[in-house]
């Protein structure tokens, strides 16, 4: 089979398309043939060893899969050659023309469901209501900012506020992206610069995020940017409010404390990792709503772009660049 392997650290252009021998399933384990990979921002980290896990080399990066079954290993008695599944794998190994995958962490991806949009589900959406309903405790009527609202977990925030029942306000960089979030359901549309700002510019940021949220404040911010922009955004914060700190492609930020502290604020950690590993029959039923949700359409991941196997690092780059407006998913 074929695989786009990190052979060392560094970026996409350091992948190999690589020739491997057809990886054996083991007991409680599953063979598939991958019809879908969804590319992830720790893709960009995993490559580089930037992340917090780092596989010994070689290694495939690509942890999100659609594909169906071809051997069953030992032990394995609820699944059958030719059922379609999404899978999670936490070291890796997705860009692939096969893979081998838990059968109990395995989720059935039932006939009416596109392969693509089901390899672009889990990673995102799964982080996102993670963090909007065990962190964030975002309830009906509440306010949310969403920044970076046109990547992968910020349309999927802006969606999943929408089906919790919040007012969304979402932050995007440009226009085009600000079209992607108002056809996802956004209430209202902030569109900022790109930082670094100076102090006259991070003042008029805050300024911008507090006229969006209105006087009362957001009572839920949703953060998968860092950089410049948390500092403007927490001023934006309502009392007692939850900032949710989800990622930093633009930097780890310095928070100054005393902003937390006047507005009585909570600053939320979300790792999604962490939280499905101890915690797997939560985990399960926030599965279970996302399902349902994309049933009924109330939520569709966005596909950006599909890429080839052999174009895989491309897919990888693209995210760096933060142009993806949802996700890339790369089909073998």
């Amino acid at each position: 089979m074929k695989a786009l392997l990190s052979v060392r650290p560094g970026g996409p252009a350091t992948l190999e398309l690589a020739e491997l021998a057809e990886p054996q399933p083991g007991a409680g384990e599953l063979r598939v043939r991958v019809l879908a990979c969804g590319i992830n921002y720790p893709d960009v980290l995993i490559i580089e060893d930037k992340y917090q896990f780092k596989p010994p080399r070689p290694f495939a990066p690509g942890s999100e899969i659609t594909g169906v079954v071809e051997a069953i290993g030992e032990g394995v008695s609820d699944w059958q050659i030719g059922d379609r599944l999404i899978a999670l794998m936490r070291d890796g190994g997705g860009l692939a023309e096969q893979a081998v995958v838990k059968a109990e962490s395995a989720i059935r991806l039932l006939p009416g469901f596109d392969a693509v949009e089901g390899a672009a589900l889990l990673f995102t959406y799964g982080t996102t209501i993670h963090a909007l309903t065990d962190r964030g405790r975002l309830k009906l009527g509440d306010t949310l900012l969403v920044l970076g609202a046109a990547g992968g977990v910020g349309l999927a925030a802006v969606e999943i506020g929408k089906a919790m029942g919040a007012t969304v306000v979402a932050a995007v960089s440009h226009a085009r992206k600000a079209a992607a979030v108002r056809k996802a359901g956004a209430d209202k549309v902030i569109i900022y610069d790109r930082g670094p700002f100076d102090a006259n510019g991070a003042r008029d940021l805050a300024a911008s995020f507090k006229d969006a949220v209105g006087p009362g404040g957001a009572h839920v911010i949703y953060d998968p940017v860092g950089g410049d922009y948390t500092d403007a955004a927490l001023r934006a914060i309502a009392w007692e409010g939850r900032y949710l700190v989800v990622g930093f492609p633009a930097g780890i930020p310095r928070l100054p404390l005393n902003l937390p502290l006047l507005k009585s604020a909570d600053i939320c950690g979300v790792f999604w990792g962490g939280f499905f590993a101890r915690n797997p029959d939560r985990h399960r039923r926030h599965v279970s709503q996302l399902l349902d949700w994309w049933a009924q359409g109330r939520i569709r991941p966005n596909i950006d772009k599909i890429y080839s196997l052999a174009d895989g690092g491309k897919a990888i780059a693209r995210l760096a660049e933060r142009s993806v407006i949802g996700k890339v998913v790369v089909c073998p």
